[in-house]
């Protein structure tokens, strides 16, 4: 697991409000169901990461599920937001994680950088609604998906839609669109005949972005061919919560598809048996969610 991908808060706990959220009078709508079955999660390929658990490869049964065909957009959680005055971890805590390049030069000089990936910075006044901070917000990208959103975050907005986070094997099952041990959910290359099937780093990273997928950040939800299952941008993007824990008895939670910061020089964790994770109030301008449901 590693600070380059999504980094973690440290510190003092924030100062928590008893939010009241009302469960299951939420939208679920835009959900696909799945049949389940068996299928081969894992990988053991040699570019992964085994430090991070991705193997062994082992056959998992998965129940019959529903899951959002695309990550919760901002005009969803707004929704969610209107509906019920909650406030996110990252406004709690009055900051969040910013890509640097992203930033306006005071805001690069003077936000602080964790260390081992000082293209973070955590910037006050970012949250989902100001994803740069002070003076940004969210023309053009109502579409998108909704960042700097912890698991907590992401846990309240399932209640309120009366779903729930997907399991791992569930994210994993749907990933896959019905691929068997496929690198990405279209197949074994990134860029089959040269055509961009995914919001990943374009260029040397972290210094140049030549943005040939069409996007420097975030992507609309939907931007991109759907895989088998019809889920869209299940492969980079942003990174999105599962509900298990990376391992157990451990506090981070696990997450999965990689997002539009990921290159394979560094990280390519947007493979779809890769995985991460991060701390359950850690937020970050990549980091999203998407919802399931029982069937």
């Amino acid at each position: 697991m590693s600070s380059c991908c999504s980094p973690s808060r440290s510190g003092a706990p924030a100062a928590k409000t008893d939010q009241q959220i009302p469960t299951g009078s939420g939208d679920s709508t835009g959900m696909l169901v799945l049949p389940g079955g068996v299928f081969r999660m894992g990988t053991e390929d040699a570019d992964g990461f085994p430090d991070d658990n991705e193997g062994p490869i082992r056959e998992v049964e998965v129940s019959s599920f529903a899951i959002d065909a695309c990550a919760v957009t901002n005009a969803r959680f707004a929704e969610f937001v209107d509906a019920t005055g909650y406030r996110t971890d990252a406004e709690q805590y009055g900051w969040s994680f910013v890509f640097a390049k992203f930033l306006p030069g005071h805001l690069r000089k003077d936000s602080p950088r964790p260390e081992g990936a000082p293209w973070w910075c955590g910037v006050r006044g970012a949250w989902w609604r100001h994803p740069e901070g002070p003076g940004s917000d969210l023309t053009d990208r109502w579409e998108h998906p909704a960042v700097h959103i912890s698991w907590n975050d992401a846990a309240a907005y399932c209640a309120w839609a009366g779903k729930r986070l997907p399991t791992e094997a569930e994210w994993e099952y749907a990933a896959r669109g019905g691929i068997d041990q496929a690198r990405f959910p279209w197949g074994d290359e990134l860029e089959p005949g040269g055509e961009h099937r995914c919001n990943v780093w374009q260029g040397q990273f972290p210094v140049r972005n030549t943005e040939a997928d069409g996007y420097a950040g975030t992507a609309p939800v939907d931007a991109f061919e759907p895989n088998g299952f019809g889920l869209y941008n299940v492969s980079g993007n942003v990174w999105e919560w599962c509900a298990d824990p990376f391992a157990e008895g451990v506090e981070p939670r696990a997450m999965r598809g990689g997002s539009y910061l990921c290159h394979d020089s560094y990280c390519n964790r947007y493979r779809v048996a890769a995985r991460s994770a991060n701390t359950p109030d850690s937020s970050s301008g990549n980091l999203g969610f998407r919802c399931a449901a029982d069937a």
